[in-house]
């Protein structure tokens, strides 16, 4: 395979396999994707003496009931290595399960964030089947208690191995490729700005971003080599970039409408990035950050080959737009009105920290309503 991104193949895949000692290997995966990418078709060859427990997950994000279950099973199999091959959830289900064992009090400990995370039970090796969250290089993992979504972080949780191949990226559906694509867009957008962000997440986040507007919408318009290779290469930087700066107001909203709408992650993420970025760059006078956040903005404006925030926005607006991103909150089924108090409620306050101009709860609401 030639190309310019740092990619994999299967035959590398089936090498480090059957290569490396591992005897019993448990493969956790989503049962559409799994078809869909052609990892059923991948797995179902064998692997000589080794054995393969499969686990497919069924909820539409990563749900602490399911969660337990998860645990329950790769504790009673007992295997050396865990494979995660899928999308976001599916990684994140992995990456807790591998370091966190069931107590009675654990939904309690999720929530306070004192959750023991322990030596991981196995070798984990990702297997993105989207581009989009870079889940496979980051120190954190997503989990929903209640509908509410929590952080888990912690450096033991991060992946030992990951492989980017194409060949199981392209098979996704369009919905899914532009809800992920945009999400690795708004990662690096908002590891830009964030407060935590340093020289080295701006250098992953400014490549990531290079790459994935370049290629973005040929991606979802003809999924061959180069541009899912590109895709998921840009979607792996983004992740290297929050996994230093995280992610900042967008993403702290976003959670509500994906737990109480079904609304997939990077989708629910394009919801209100230009609004925040529009507060964001209004106010820069007021950054609480060890940078100039004009210089930040002028990185996003090169970027896009605009100006200002006004022309930013419209891009965006369109980028959105051509890639089926609808985002009008009626068409979506939202009462925005009516959900606005349990979306406050469930606002992510650890990401809302790292937003560069500090956000109120009332701000909150009139930036989602656009006012």
């Amino acid at each position: 395979m030639m190309n310019n991104f740092k990619t994999s193949t299967k035959k590398d895949l089936e090498t480090f396999i059957l290569d490396n000692s591992f005897k019993k290997i448990f493969i956790l995966a989503g049962n559409q994707s799994f078809q869909l990418s052609g990892l059923k078709e991948f797995f179902s060859r064998g692997f000589n003496n080794k054995e393969l427990k499969f686990y497919f997950k069924k909820a539409n994000f990563p749900e602490y009931l399911e969660l337990i279950d998860i645990i329950s099973k790769i504790k009673t199999f007992s295997p050396d290595l865990i494979i995660a091959a899928g999308g976001g959830s599916v990684l994140d289900y992995a990456k807790i399960a591998n370091v966190v064992d069931y107590e009675d009090d654990l939904a309690n400990k999720i929530v306070n964030s004192t959750c023991k995370i322990n030596i991981p039970k196995a070798k984990l090796l990702a297997i993105p089947t989207t581009a989009g969250s870079g889940a496979e290089v980051t120190s954190n993992a997503v989990i929903y208690v209640n509908k509410t979504k929590y952080s888990i972080e912690g450096e033991k949780i991060k992946p030992d191995f990951f492989f980017l191949i194409s060949d199981f990226i392209k098979g996704a559906s369009n919905k899914i490729k532009s809800s992920a694509g945009f999400d690795a867009i708004a990662q690096s957008i908002e590891s830009l700005v964030s407060k935590k962000s340093n020289q080295e997440s701006v250098k992953y986040a400014t490549k990531s971003l290079s790459i994935s507007l370049d290629y973005f919408l040929k991606f979802l318009r003809n999924p061959n080599e180069e541009n899912t290779c590109a895709m998921a290469f840009a979607a792996n930087l983004s992740g290297k970039a929050i996994n230093i700066s995280k992610t900042t107001a967008p993403h702290a909203v976003s959670y509500p409408f994906t737990s109480s709408f079904n609304i997939s992650h990077g989708h629910a993420v394009s919801l209100t990035l230009n609004q925040f970025m529009r507060y964001n760059y209004k106010n820069q006078h007021h950054a609480e950050c060890d940078f100039n956040l004009r210089d930040r903005f002028d990185i996003l404006f090169d970027a896009t080959k605009t100006k200002n925030i006004d022309e930013f926005n419209n891009y965006m607006d369109n980028l959105k737009k051509n890639a089926g991103l609808e985002s009008d909150y009626t068409k979506l089924g939202i009462d925005i009105e009516k959900f606005i108090p349990r979306l406050l409620q469930e606002t992510n306050d650890q990401r809302l920290k790292n937003n560069p101009v500090k956000i109120s709860k009332e701000l909150i609401k009139l930036l989602v309503l656009n006012k």
